[in-house]
């Protein structure tokens, strides 16, 4: 398998739409359901209900995403975001926004999770919301991350690295 040579630097789940995500070092992945624990495996998150439905079972970012939309927000006179902020699952380091961005409709594994590249995240209000913020939706454009699939359970962990799957 290729390496694509991103690295896990973060893990974020959260209980419950609205609440603080929180940080792990291990969390256990439910293949066809996302991260144990999390609002949208369990089909609370503040957009389980939307219509058409979305798959919702990880969300990557990364680290240089992040670097850039801060510089937009430090340029505009804005507030920086931090990863929790974000809202995202899985922090990557090594990675620029483009090559995770190019995982749409790829098969790759995180770590000994089996992922399937849905759709770019659209950066929306939330992040704004909740963290009271301005800014978010156009600081994060074109890196706001990337929705995945999850084809198997298993552990993921700080430090496994992403690879691309191999061609069926």
């Amino acid at each position: 398998m290729d390496n694509i040579s991103g690295q896990i630097s973060a893990l974020y789940w959260c209980p419950a739409a609205g609440e603080a995500m929180r940080a792990a070092k291990q969390i256990r992945v439910l293949g066809g359901f996302g991260l144990e624990g999390d609002r949208y495996a369990n089909g609370v998150g503040a957009y389980s209900a939307t219509q058409p439905a979305k798959i919702r079972h990880l969300s990557f970012i990364t680290e240089e995403g992040i670097a850039t939309a801060n510089d937009w927000q430090d340029a505009a006179g804005l507030a920086s975001f931090s990863m929790a902020q974000t809202r995202r699952n899985v922090l990557l380091r090594g990675m620029s926004a483009q090559a995770l961005n190019g995982l749409v409709g790829q098969r790759f594994w995180a770590g000994a999770i089996e992922c399937f590249g849905v759709e770019l995240c659209t950066p929306c209000l939330r992040p704004s919301q909740l963290s009271a913020q301005s800014g978010f939706q156009d600081a994060f454009e074109g890196r706001g991350g990337l929705r995945a699939q999850v084809l198997c359970s298993g552990l993921l962990s700080l430090e496994d690295a992403l690879a691309l799957s191999p061609q069926r």
